[in-house]
């Protein structure tokens, strides 16, 4: 089942709310595990969350580009 764009936004802020500037290091646990375990789709949500709390945490967003 496909997880849609907002879903990761939303799963990247929760993250980021309950862990702060450790958010980044929880969710690459979770992609570790999931991958351990050898669930790809799983893994897959999961570096797409990584992706979305690694923006949201950058300081400046790039020159033409908006925030979420």
């Amino acid at each position: 089942m496909p997880v849609s764009d907002p879903d990761i936004w939303r799963a990247a802020k929760l993250l980021i709310d309950r862990h702060g500037d450790e958010a980044p290091v929880h969710a690459a646990m979770r992609c570790d595990d999931l991958m351990a375990a050898g669930d790809t789709e799983g893994w897959a949500v999961w570096r797409h969350i990584c992706n979305a709390i690694d923006e949201l945490l950058r300081p400046v967003p790039n020159e033409g580009e908006s925030r979420h």
